[in-house]
């Protein structure tokens, strides 16, 4: 058999843990992760992970933050005046909302602080400077 290589098209099934061993995300019950190598459909170092793997084969790794999803960076942190946001409803310390920026793109926000004037919103992904530890097993590859 070939480890798989760029091109394939793998079906992984996977289960994503911080270091303290909380899982974040996991196939179980689901249909198994489906994407094609040398695509970046997934973070990179989950695809360089994969390379090379045989079907039914089975590991665990972890990825750091920089080849999963980046620094937890503070410029993605920005507070805001309630009075400049058209809010309909009354958000609370936790809540996700979607912003759209100036240039049309849509923009997922957790809001991480709230008072009676200001707003304060976190654009950064959850899992952003964070170290993720995968256990996986390749389903198949074509």
């Amino acid at each position: 058999m070939a480890g798989a290589k760029n091109g394939d098209k793998v079906k992984i099934n996977y289960t994503g843990k911080l270091t303290d061993g909380t899982v974040f995300d996991s196939s179980e019950g689901r249909d198994p992760l489906e994407f094609t190598l040398g695509n970046q459909q997934v973070i990179p170092g989950f695809e360089e992970a994969v390379m090379g793997m045989e079907q039914g084969e089975s590991k665990s790794f972890t990825i750091e933050s920089d080849k999963a999803y980046g620094p937890h960076r503070e410029e993605n942190i920005m507070k805001i005046a309630l009075k400049d946001l058209n809010l309909d409803f009354n958000p609370k310390k936790g809540d996700h909302l979607t912003l759209q920026r100036s240039d049309g793109q849509q923009l997922t926000v957790k809001v991480d602080d709230i008072n009676e004037s200001e707003i304060t919103l976190d654009a950064n992904h959850p899992l952003s400077g964070k170290d993720l530890t995968f256990d996986i097993t390749v389903v198949s590859i074509d």
